[in-house]
């Protein structure tokens, strides 16, 4: 890849991984999602949920056309260290003036059936479904390089 390439594809990185505001309080940031490769059938996104309203918000749903099944999951220990994937159907609760971290190993958004082969640099769209905020499209860079758990 040549520097302009590389220069061009980090400044796009950090245009998309800008700040997305609701009307109602609900702040997304750093926005970024992962798959296993060129053969990968699934992916997932990872990103900072912040309340800063006075009530508190939920997380229901999540939308996405890049792939045929998207669902809000969470790991959880099924004993003896094995962890499994699960959907989290009531979604992910964002307390008053609070946040929520979607991150690896955590609560995600899970894409099963991409339509395509994810690569750095990509642009996912993603809408959110909140209870009292409603929604909120924003778009997700794919940054298969990263490894962080996002510690916020």
């Amino acid at each position: 890849m040549t520097l302009v390439k590389i220069l061009a594809s980090a400044l796009a990185m950090i245009a998309i991984s800008a700040t997305v505001t609701s009307a109602d309080g609900i702040t997304i940031n750093d926005a970024y999602a992962r798959s296993a490769g060129k053969t990968a059938k699934a992916g997932a996104a990872f990103f900072m949920i912040a309340n800063d309203s006075d009530q508190e918000d939920r997380l229901i749903d999540v939308m996405s056309s890049a792939a045929k099944k998207v669902e809000l999951h969470t790991h959880v220990d099924q004993g003896d260290g094995v962890m499994k994937m699960v959907h989290v159907k009531e979604g992910f609760s964002i307390p008053a003036g609070g946040q929520h971290l979607l991150k690896r190993g955590g609560d995600h958004v899970m894409f099963m059936g991409l339509n395509s082969v994810w690569s750095t640099g990509d642009v996912i769209p993603v809408t959110l479904f909140f209870e009292r905020a409603g929604q909120v499209t924003i778009d997700v860079i794919v940054d298969l390089e990263r490894h962080d758990t996002m510690q916020h």
